[in-house]
């Protein structure tokens, strides 16, 4: 397994003679690998903060990198179990029986104090078993010169406002795209599911049930396939990740994207757009604006087999801090997955205070058992559907994976 960091102290195996116990802990890197932002210094500052308050207790910490993060199924495939694992939801590792209940892990006072709708969705058969630890909520940032070049004087409202103004970007030439469509593996389930939500479509349907080659699915990437053969778009949105796209914004090359808080600090970086220079608002919809937010989260689980309950509970009591939340969120533009962290970071922040304003209405991935093999599916291939591949096609041969896996 490739990872882009490894570090311990202490003991090297679960428990010694002498009482002391190694917990484990796997977490993906939002930040560079080796760079200043890397995740690895974030969670050893915990992990050290937390040897110090608890001296028999070490956490060997590790961190790989996103694009690498399909090789920690095949850690967990070899039953190469960590004691904590922040990435994926729990309810396909807690159907194996691998996971210990939230309650088992963590203290009533930290649950209690989790945003209510991520906390839910935690949830398999009425059990959670896992947490929320990091979250974001959807919007659509626009580039205010481009508007102004193209003579567009509204934010648009609708997908056909997307269109006519993605239309008018692109013919101011030098290379511009109009909307930034990204529907490679990186995060194609996101970008997907910003549109069927503005169709009234989704994943699931209100009972549960997977719908992905519903009616209103089809009609949406239907309209999504002509803006990318109208140019509206990129070419080819089936190969361009999200983190590619976000750059191109921040370089001024792109009219519209959908993103997160954590597109900022890239804007910034780039250098290219002042802050006047670009805006933020709700995601269009078929004929209006979204009345509920796309709201995504990473999740905290724990692995029963190094049998560590009580020792994984006093180190997630003590990562769930509001310093450490608050650090995390400063770090990387996410937003808290507690309640007392976001109404701190509210009160500071103006910029987080209106994607966390959208949070508690907010619209979240399926729950079900598979989501996360389906998951990986749709980042595969669902891109396809939008740019020249029969959508009905695509969609029903998801739909068929996501009804037998």
């Amino acid at each position: 397994m490739a990872l882009t960091a490894c570090s311990s102290s202490g003991s090297k195996s679960g428990s010694s003679a002498s009482g002391n116990t190694t917990l484990k802990l796997l977490a993906p890197d939002y930040g560079t690998a080796g760079g200043p932002d890397s995740s690895q210094k974030y969670w050893q500052g915990i992990a050290d903060d937390f040897h110090k308050a608890n001296p028999t207790i070490t956490v060997q910490v590790q961190t790989i990198a996103w694009t690498n993060w399909d090789q920690v199924a095949t850690q967990l495939q070899n039953k190469q179990y960590p004691d904590i694992l922040l990435g994926d939801a729990p309810q396909e590792l807690a159907a194996s029986g691998l996971l210990y209940p939230l309650t088992d892990v963590m203290s009533a006072s930290t649950i209690s104090n989790l945003i209510p709708v991520f906390a839910k969705q935690e949830e398999s058969n009425g059990v959670a078993y896992g947490a929320p630890f990091t979250t974001s909520s959807r919007a659509l940032f626009y580039n205010k010169k481009l508007f102004a070049a193209a003579k567009i004087t509204d934010a648009p409202k609708t997908w056909t406002d997307i269109q006519n103004d993605a239309a008018k970007i692109k013919a101011l030439g030098n290379g511009t795209i109009g909307y930034g469509l990204p529907l490679g593996p990186e995060e194609a389930q996101g970008e997907s599911y910003l549109w069927m939500l503005g169709n009234g479509g989704g994943y699931v349907d209100s009972s549960g049930k997977y719908a992905i080659n519903s009616a209103a699915n089809i009609e949406t990437f239907n309209f999504l396939t002509s803006m990318v053969k109208a140019g509206d778009t990129e070419p080819s949105p089936a190969t361009v990740d999200r983190k590619d796209m976000w750059s191109a914004f921040g370089n001024g090359t792109v009219g519209m994207v959908g993103g997160s808080g954590a597109l900022i600090p890239i804007i910034k970086t780039a250098g290219k757009l002042q802050t006047s220079d670009w805006a933020v608002t709700t995601m269009p919809g078929k004929s209006g604006p979204l009345t509920q937010a796309l709201a995504v989260h990473d999740d905290i689980t724990a692995f029963k087999s190094g049998g560590h309950a009580a020792q994984i509970k006093q180190f997630l009591d003590f990562a769930y801090a509001d310093k450490y939340q608050i650090q995390f969120d400063n770090e990387y533009s996410l937003l808290p997955a507690t309640t007392s962290a976001s109404k701190s970071l509210s009160a500071s922040d103006p910029v987080a205070a209106g994607f966390l304003a959208t949070v508690p209405n907010a619209v979240v991935y399926p729950t079900n058992s598979n989501w996360n093999t389906v998951k990986t599916k749709i980042q595969q291939s669902i891109g396809t559907a939008a740019q020249g591949t029969d959508p009905s096609k695509v969609l029903g041969t998801l739909q068929t994976f996501a009804s037998s896996n």
